[in-house]
This record gives structure tokens, sequence and C-alpha cells, in this order.
């Protein structure tokens, strides 16, 4: 991880009043598991290496959903570096170039909303995109990424509530109190989704016992060092739990995180109500 992100992961959850220092390296990402079956499945057929977007959009387009962010998502590795657009055309305005990594070196991903077809094959794939302003979708030639993979849970965070949520296929399945942003750095409203499984080096310190990258971006702290990323992860101060006693982050208790960890996959839609 690179000294940057560890000054941002740092700083988004120390509690007020804290001093900011720069710790050491503090989290590591967690080896990927195998995928189940399930979230094998690609929705169609897959383009080969030299499928391109076309310079111009067919008339015989046709547009399909395929996250509905609360039953069933889907996500993709990126496996090229490409500028996601402000529509599906190679032509359209550039919103944001798309890495093979994120800024803490595990694999980027995205989570798949639409996707347009044309000729029997699918082109373009309209994404959430991990970036401020938060909330920002683009569409990226289907070629830049790797095979559809299905989820099928759901995490809710509700900040007036201090609680969060999971659901797999509209079941409850976990429930927790949490600690969100104070309200000079808020925990950011929207959608967003699990872009990172990361470890701890030391399950009593900081981050607890695990950690979960998100697509959200503070609003307020914009001028750290990687950005403001926001996480989810444990805490080694759970007698602050349920409060608003972060940067942005949302903090759980070390138990329910470990549960949590074992419940929801890369990909999982959050939504911050």
């Amino acid at each position: 991880m690179r000294p940057g992100c560890l000054i941002v992961l740092f700083l988004l959850t120390c509690p007020a009043g804290a001093a900011a220092q720069l710790p050491g390296e503090l989290l590591r990402p967690e080896a990927p598991p195998k995928a189940a079956p399930e979230e094998q499945q690609p929705p169609g057929p897959q383009p080969g290496p030299r499928d391109a977007a076309p310079r111009r959009v067919p008339a015989a387009r046709r547009v399909r959903s395929l996250s509905d962010e609360r039953a069933e998502s889907r996500f993709a590795f990126v496996l090229r570096r490409s500028w996601a657009r402000a529509r599906p055309h190679a032509r359209s305005r550039r919103v944001k170039l798309l890495r093979t990594t994120t800024p803490d070196g595990t694999p980027e991903l995205v989570l798949a909303l639409d996707e347009l077809r044309a000729g029997g094959h699918s082109r373009w794939v309209r994404v959430r995109l991990p970036m401020r302003p938060n909330g920002t979708t683009g569409w990226v030639p289907r070629g830049a990424l790797g095979a559809m993979r299905v989820v099928h849970a759901s995490l809710r965070i509700d900040r007036r509530r201090l609680r969060a949520t999971l659901r797999r296929r509209g079941r409850v399945i976990w429930r927790s109190p949490i600690g969100v942003g104070q309200p000079q750095w808020p925990t950011p409203p929207g959608r967003f989704y699990v872009r990172e499984r990361l470890i701890p080096v030391d399950p009593r310190g900081l981050y607890g016992v695990f950690a979960f990258g998100l697509s959200a971006y503070s609003r307020v702290l914009t001028d750290w060092p990687g950005g403001g990323m926001i996480g989810i992860h444990g805490t080694n101060q759970p007698e602050l739990i349920p409060g608003r006693i972060s940067h942005g982050c949302i903090r759980l208790p070390n138990r329910a995180i470990a549960r949590l960890r074992r419940l929801m996959p890369l990909g999982t839609p959050v939504f911050i109500r």
C-alpha cells in the first residue's frame, strides 16, 4: 500500500482530537477467494480480445439492465486501462481513466449497471465509477472488462439510526450498530460498492480485524492524499459505537465485521442514506 493511502485510511478512522501521525504498514490485501459458481456466470456472450467499441451506435442497439443493486448485481474486474465515457461512443466525453489496480494495489473492479448490445454482442457497459463526485457513472468498452460475476447481497447503511443491514436475495442475514462520520466530516450518502477487502496487520489496532474499501469518497476531505477514500472496518474503540465518531468511515465492532467478512463479497452494492 502506498504511503499516501495509509495517511488517508488513518485520518478517516482516528477519533476526534487524536494526533494524526503516519502509521506503519497497517493493511494488506486479502488473498482473493475462489469465486462461487453463481459468481462466475456471465450475463451473455463474452467478446474476444479484439472486440472494440463501434464508432457509431447501431440503430438496432439494445440496452439491458445488469444489476438491480438489491437482490442480483454484477461486477467485473478491469483488464486493461480504458476511459469511461459519458455516452457509449468512442468519441464521447471522457469521464475517468480506469486502471487495472486501485491506489492500494488491489485489482480494480466496477459495478456493472447496464450493457449496450449490438449485433449479438455486448459492446459497452455502464458502470459505477470510484471517483468524486460520488454517484458518477460512465460507459466502458466491454473488451476492457473481465467476466461478469454475480452478487446476491446488498448492504444498507442508515446514518440516522446508526445501523447497518445486509440482505441476501432480499432477506436480512446480518445487522449491526455502527459508527459514522462526525457532522463536520460526514459519511457521504449515495450508492456505492465494495471495491477492496483488506486485512489489518494488527487486529488490535485502528482498523480492527478486517476492512472493506468502498467506491465512496469524502465530500469534505478532498485534499487528503488518495482523495479521501471511505471504508468499512473494525475498531479498537468499540465503546464509541453506536455514534458519530469518525472522519467519514463506517466503524463496526470487531465481532460484527468478522461475520460480515464471511457474508459480503467484492462487488456488493452499498446504499448509504
